[in-house]
């Protein structure tokens, strides 16, 4: 269910909520408007005690919410969140795009790729140190020595780094070198307890859709990092595997406008693994923003064709101003900036 506190809540009024919230067994995730405050309750047989909050003088109304997912939920948490990287906001007016190459490979790889993100007016940088592979046998990234080689690159230019974190043992070296988001790739969206390893932080994470997964599996994979205390949570639709083979993946540009419907958290999109080739990236991108994408991850490469990873679809460093270009079109059409 989902409190209202009143206009003139005090402090000491919102605590004494959450102590009785407690008391009864439940669980309470408080989300502080610039107007009110709204208090998330968890727990079984919550709609049992709906009067017995209702009742406390600070209390202006008292809301059972019946799906499954109460802290991402919109109805939770009506105003829409906006993340802060560094400074950076996602989520609001402003588009962001995510730019970088598939995997960390060397130094020099790095401070070209950062170079080129920057001049090509992207504000983040995304780069793979740990690569999850289809094949053992292929290139599965550099560890904590592509993590430094990134860090490094990054600081160069100014660029917050976004990577994927795969194994929950990793996470204190992703801590050590500053990570400034957190990714969580496709194969671990229900790997639920790295979800709630990343909860426990403040990082903001990256939540890649499943391979195969619905859309309220998706939100429910959210709501395991929310419930573990880190509301800082990005949906990124990267396509989903379907029958056809003409692509790699059906991006599903319906889950946009939805998600941002059903949930208060920005949502993103990664048209690079959707289409799997560079020359259909444009408009997959485009198609994204005029549906309402707060951003894109993209991937790019000083020498596309020399990329040791996803060589086919990486932009390369004169096609990512080009597209940066076409999308401050559409997103000025769309009343927003890039």
């Amino acid at each position: 269910m989902i409190i209202t506190m009143k206009t003139n809540a005090s402090e000491h009024d919102i605590n004494n909520v959450v102590d009785k919230i407690n008391t009864l067994g439940l669980k309470a995730h408080i989300s502080a408007g610039t107007q009110r405050t709204i208090i998330g309750v968890i727990g079984e047989g919550n709609h049992d005690h709906q009067h017995t909050l209702r009742s406390m003088a600070s209390v202006e109304n008292v809301i059972p919410i019946a799906k499954p997912y109460k802290i991402v939920a919109r109805t939770s948490h009506p105003q829409t969140t906006i993340i802060d990287i560094k400074g950076i906001p996602l989520g609001g007016e402003q588009i962001q795009v995510i730019s970088g190459p598939c995997s960390v490979e060397t130094p020099e790889q790095m401070t070209a790729s950062a170079d080129a993100v920057k001049e090509a007016g992207c504000r983040l940088m995304r780069g793979g140190a740990y690569k999850p592979r289809t094949s053992p046998y292929s290139f599965q990234g550099h560890g904590v020595d592509g993590l430094k080689m990134f860090r490094d690159a990054a600081n160069q230019y100014g660029l917050p780094i976004v990577t994927e974190l795969m194994d929950v043992r990793e996470l204190d070296n992703f801590m050590k070198h500053n990570v400034d988001v957190i990714q969580i790739g496709t194969r671990n969206m229900q790997n639920f307890d790295l979800l709630k390893e990343v909860g426990k932080t403040k990082v903001p994470v990256i939540l890649k859709r499943g391979i195969a997964a619905t859309v309220k599996e998706w939100i429910l994979a959210a709501e395991y990092i929310a419930a573990s205390g880190n509301h800082n949570i990005i949906f990124c639709e990267r396509g989903v595997r379907s029958f056809e083979t003409a692509y790699r993946n059906m991006l599903d540009i319906t889950a946009i406008p939805y998600l941002k419907q059903e949930t208060h958290l920005p949502v993103i999109v990664d048209p690079s693994h959707a289409g799997g080739y560079a020359w259909m990236v444009p408009a997959l991108s485009r198609a994204a923003i005029a549906a309402g994408a707060d951003g894109l991850l993209v991937e790019s490469h000083p020498i596309p064709n020399e990329a040791w990873s996803d060589a086919e679809q990486a932009l390369s460093p004169a096609e990512l101003s080009q597209l940066m270009q076409e999308l401050s079109a559409v997103a000025q059409a769309m009343g927003r900036t890039i």
